[in-house]
């Protein structure tokens, strides 16, 4: 079985002129939604193997903030530009690029290619988690799948069981 994990970057800052996207960091409402994001990582006990995020500012950042609730550390952690942007046939290349030792990722990006890619996945979860998955997948969202499969290749639309969904939204509305 492998576990793949999808955080969206949190919320950016657009205040500041003349940023390209690429290097846009985060709004203090992103500065405060990442760490609890992290900790409900944490919470629902996932501890991926190795992370691949986005080398954008905004998704390091969001990775930065979450990562000290992650125990145990990944073993891996990369940066990629090809992952900035892509859509969901490019995340799941990338998906399918994985090596099969690894048994839990986690993907830090961005949208609508995670948007795209979290409907895509969905084969099996109760109705009311694929009813909030599929309307949405807003700023620093967290969903949790598993595949049953022991290689990344079989990794496929409608093949994936949403464990767990969060958002800050919700997070916030449970306190």
């Amino acid at each position: 079985m492998l576990t793949l994990g999808l955080l969206r970057h949190a919320k950016s800052n657009w205040e500041v002129e003349g940023v390209l996207d690429f290097e846009r960091d985060l709004a203090p409402r992103g500065l405060e939604a990442a760490p609890r994001m992290g900790a409900e990582i944490a919470r629902a006990g996932f501890s991926p193997d190795l992370v691949l995020c986005s080398s954008a500012v905004r998704a390091r950042m969001t990775y930065g903030l979450a990562a000290p609730f992650i125990v145990p550390p990944p073993r891996d952690v990369q940066f990629e530009d090809r992952l900035y942007m892509a859509g969901a046939r490019q995340l799941l290349d990338r998906i399918h690029d994985i090596p099969n030792s690894v048994r839990s990722v986690l993907l830090v990006g961005h949208n609508p290619g995670f948007h795209e890619l979290n409907i895509a996945l969905i084969g099996a979860c109760a109705p009311e988690a694929e009813r909030a998955t599929k309307s949405k997948f807003p700023t620093c969202a967290f969903a949790l799948y598993t595949f049953d499969t022991d290689k990344w290749a079989d990794v496929a639309p409608r093949k994936g069981r949403v464990i767990h969904f969060a958002t800050p939204r919700r997070l916030s509305e449970a306190l």
